[in-house]
């Protein structure tokens, strides 16, 4: 770099003789979680084309460069592995889904819906965002599942009810902090508790979700233990 000195003779600024510039394109549109924001943001992918540049005049090409992610608030560029972590409403949304799904199963384990068990696993539903679930609905709803042939919660083997629970809880594990994972376990235990002991089915179910929430099994033990304890 070459000083550049103003009409006073004092330098002001240095000049870049050689340099390197980045031509942006989009490609492509959508939201995301943006890391920066810490919240739901608008994004454009980019692609990149370099150049050398001679007292800041591009002059030579120098390949490509990207995609990269660009969030349209902050501006900020990340890699596009960013994308693999789902929006706030998005994670909500899984989130509520998989409560329904991990209380359907732990009641569809426990052979026949008690009251008090249809009122814990409503609360709980109610509180993941379905605010109009109802005792009844459950139970009419777990009732359909064990009707349908093409859904069955099989109590002998489980393979049906841990490909419901895998489907619901794979996707959703990755993004849940160490405590969220424990809290969806325990919310499942204390429904399989409200009418009484764990049945081995209901333990099989709980070792399911527990493993689908990457849970080792020493602390899946614990856990069911704790939901013994009232709170």
């Amino acid at each position: 770099m070459l000083p550049v000195r103003g009409r006073d003779g004092r330098t002001v600024r240095p000049a870049r003789i050689l340099g390197t510039r980045t031509a942006w394109t989009p490609v492509g549109d959508g939201q995301f979680f943006c890391p920066g924001c810490g919240g739901d943001r608008n994004y454009q992918r980019l692609t990149g084309r370099r150049r050398f540049t001679l007292l800041g005049v591009p002059v030579l090409p120098r390949g490509t460069t990207g995609p990269v992610v660009e969030c349209a608030a902050c501006r900020h560029h990340y890699g596009t592995d960013v994308l693999d972590h789902p929006t706030t409403t998005r994670f909500s949304a899984m989130l509520r889904d998989a409560v329904h799904t991990v209380v359907l199963a732990v009641l569809a384990a426990g052979g026949t819906c008690s009251r008090t068990a249809l009122e814990a696993a409503a609360a709980t539903v109610r509180a993941a965002g379905f605010e109009d679930a109802t005792e009844d609905r459950l139970g009419a709803l777990v009732d359909a599942l064990a009707a349908d042939t093409g859904r069955v919660f099989e109590q002998s083997g489980g393979a049906s009810l841990a490909i419901e629970l895998h489907e619901a809880l794979d996707p959703l594990a990755p993004h849940l902090a160490p405590g969220g994972r424990e809290s969806l376990l325990l919310q499942a235990a204390r429904i399989a508790l409200a009418d009484g002991p764990y049945t081995t089915a209901e333990r099989e179910v709980l070792g399911t979700v527990g493993a689908a929430l990457t849970i080792c099994a020493h602390d899946v033990t614990r856990l069911l233990a704790a939901a013994r304890t009232p709170y």
